[in-house]
């Protein structure tokens, strides 16, 4: 199920303890700069200067993370992801809203962005549980993931990103096949343009996604109805802004 909405008005609707899991990629705040320079052609806009990302970046962790514990299931896990500027903020709110934090994992990606104070080569994936602990399905995964970093490109667009924060479909499959099972409810209240659930589609899990940019939101949905789960790859990184 695919919603063009914001998150915070679908999220009311989800009865409690209904989702499996929770793996999402949120808005968040960025260092301002007045030049943010970097060779991967990010943080050059004008809002990214202003310590955004997005034009829709006005929600806080404070705003959901009280409902993603509402809706998971005891035992159920919920992976976040986030920068250092806002690791404090995210780990205190999840864990006042009831969450127990287990760990933080490493997204090692293949490219790095320039900045004063070293280059950024790796983001963090925040694992939660909500209640007793349970095992994830495969205990030998490094909690440094090592994926590429590959975003798909806009043809009218002269190759720029459809989506400056895109996160690889098989960064989110190893989350996704750790933390359920087969027929299984996802969630990502933050799909941007479908990631998750493109990963969902190839893995047999059942899929609530939410965006409330349009475009983004239409891209996502083309990407996972066009997912063909007996094949494993999308052979095109050039889509077309609707």
């Amino acid at each position: 199920m695919l919603y063009n909405d914001d998150c915070r008005k679908i999220l009311s609707t989800l009865s409690d303890a209904s989702v499996d899991l929770i793996v999402t990629d949120p808005p968040y705040r960025v260092t301002s700069r007045g030049t943010a320079g970097n060779s991967g052609g990010m943080l050059q806009k004008d809002v990214n200067k202003a310590g955004k990302v997005f034009d829709h970046n006005d929600i806080e962790p404070k705003d959901y993370a009280h409902e993603f514990y509402r809706i998971l299931k005891d035992g159920s896990h919920c992976y976040v992801m986030t920068n250092h500027v806002n690791l404090i903020d995210m780990l205190n709110c999840f864990t006042d809203a009831g969450f127990h934090f287990i760990k933080s994992l490493i997204w090692k990606k293949d490219n790095k962005i320039m900045g004063s104070f070293y280059m950024s080569q790796f983001e963090y994936i925040l694992f939660f549980r909500k209640g007793r602990g349970v095992k994830i399905n495969n205990c030998g995964t490094s909690d440094v993931l090592e994926v590429p970093n590959k975003k798909h490109s806009d043809i009218f667009t002269g190759g720029g990103n459809l989506h400056d924060t895109e996160k690889p479909v098989e960064l989110m499959k190893i989350l996704i096949e750790n933390s359920s099972k087969p027929g299984e409810l996802v969630l990502d209240p933050f799909m941007g343009v479908g990631s998750t659930g493109v990963a969902c589609k190839l893995t047999g899990r059942e899929f609530i996604g939410v965006e409330l940019d349009q475009n983004y939101y239409s891209i996502a949905e083309d990407r996972i109805n066009r997912t063909d789960k007996s094949d494993p790859a999308e052979k095109s990184h050039q889509i077309s802004l609707f």
